[in-house]
This record gives C-alpha cells, structure tokens and sequence, in this order.
C-alpha cells in the first residue's frame, strides 16, 4: 500500500512538474536595453512579440531596415519586435552596447527595443534564449539558434508560436500573416 502511495504522489508531482513546465511564459523575464535599464517582458501582455538575436556586421544585418518598416506598420496594432545582438556567429556583433545602438539609429533609424548583448547559444547562453530554444521550457519546440536575424514568435499570451529561420526577410508572407491573424 506504501508502494502505491508513493508511486501515486510520484506521479502527481511529475504531472504538476510538467505542467509548470509547459505554462512558461516569456513574461517571466526582465532584461536590460543597451542603455542599460531594465526591460520587463510583462510590459508587453496581450502583444504579439518577435525576438530577434542581431549583429552589425552580418550579410543579414541590412534586415534591420525591413525590421523597423514591420515595427512602424503594426506597433499600433499590438505588435513590437525585441532585438537582442550577439556576437554568437563569426564575431559579427563586437561592438559595445552604445556602438550598437548608434549604429543602429544611424544606418538603419532603429526605434524598437534593443536589449544588451547577449549569448544565444553555448553554455553561457542566456535564460530568454534558453526559454525559446528548449521546450521543455517553452512547450512548443527544441531549437537551435542557426545565426544572426533567427527570428522567434511569440503570441498575445507570452507563448512561443513560430521560429524562423535567419534568411527568412521580417516582411515575408509568413511573418504579415501571423502578425495580422
């Protein structure tokens, strides 16, 4: 009877574990922009957010102008893009924080929120990243970060929805519908 009943509180508290598991949220996490204040994901409840890792010095990088002309048609719709660079692939983001935000109003007239360097991959890879590339954090998918512009969707409830490939330009079909629908 000992047995049972313990197998039984086993079960209960894997179930409940799993069910933690899976009710993650991108909400759960604060961050810092490049200049160096605190960004609350709960900000953003009830809006469809894309997270985007970025670089400077990437064939991707003109992604940015395609990035921002997204932003300014649906901000006003409950959509915003989070960028995130990193310097993950080919050492293609080395600046600091302040050299990534001038380049990035400069060149490309950046208004979404840029968050501080980060890593998105390896062991010291950060916890946002974490929750979108492991489901048994994000209850969707594993992912692997492929390169800079990888893009990830998440949906008005804080769930990741969709991951999308780096090539795959902001304002292809794909991306306009999710965003609309």
């Amino acid at each position: 009877m000992k047995q049972r009943a313990l197998l039984f509180a086993l079960f209960l508290l894997m179930t409940i574990t799993m069910e933690a598991q899976t009710k993650q949220t991108i909400y759960q996490f604060k961050v810092e922009d490049l200049n160096g204040k605190q960004f609350d994901f709960a900000s953003l409840k009830g809006k469809k957010i894309m997270i985007v890792n970025t670089a400077s010095k990437c064939g991707l990088t003109p992604q940015y102008k395609d990035l921002e002309a997204i932003y300014k048609q649906y901000k006003a719709k409950g959509f915003v893009i989070v960028g995130f660079p990193a310097n993950n692939f080919a050492s293609q983001e080395p600046g600091t924080n302040k050299e990534i935000e001038t380049f990035c109003q400069l060149n490309y007239g950046v208004t979404f929120p840029m968050m501080s360097k980060i890593s998105v991959k390896g062991s010291n890879m950060d916890k946002v990243y974490q929750f979108l590339t492991q489901k048994s954090k994000n209850g969707l998918q594993d992912s692997d970060v492929e390169w800079n512009f990888q893009k990830y969707l998440i949906n008005e409830k804080g769930q990741l929805e969709k991951v999308i490939k780096p090539q795959t330009s902001p304002t292809d079909p794909e991306i306009v519908n999710w965003i609309k629908g």
